[in-house]
């Protein structure tokens, strides 16, 4: 087993979308992060939940849009590669979505990121049992 947080068996992560977990970064704030498939080994990546034009989700919680091996910002449109994270359209053109430091061993997904540390899965504020509402600010 590598050292680092268990995140999702591979099997959860959906062969079209992607996977919503949160993390706490170096400065103990709450990030969200996705996991997707790609077709370069190991067959998962891992990216911060923000387009890089602005701060747009790219997962709102239903699984990122994606197309062709593509994650598309719902906001303009732009399309980053799932295995490089590299966008060459739209808004975005000419960026890279940042990368998270994975590993995937004996069917799971780890968080072996020094800059994070798992904190649960779904996005920032899932876990709040105060909030019953089903729309996210």
């Amino acid at each position: 087993m590598p050292d680092g947080a268990h995140i999702a068996d591979i099997a959860d992560v959906p062969d079209v979308g992607s996977y919503l977990f949160t993390a706490e970064d170096a400065f103990t704030n709450e990030q969200e992060l996705i996991l997707v498939r790609c077709d370069d080994e190991p067959g998962i990546e891992g990216w911060v939940n923000n387009c890089t034009h602005e701060n747009q989700r790219l997962d709102r919680g239903a699984g990122a849009a994606m197309r062709d091996g593509e994650i598309i910002c719902p906001k303009h449109g732009s399309m980053f590669d799932a295995c490089s994270g590299e966008c060459d359209n739209g808004e975005a053109a000419g960026t890279t979505l940042p990368s998270v430091e994975i590993t995937v061993a004996d069917g799971s997904a780890f968080l072996t990121d020094d800059n994070y540390t798992y904190l649960h899965d779904g996005g920032v504020g899932d876990d709040d049992p105060s909030s019953t509402s089903h729309i996210s600010f």
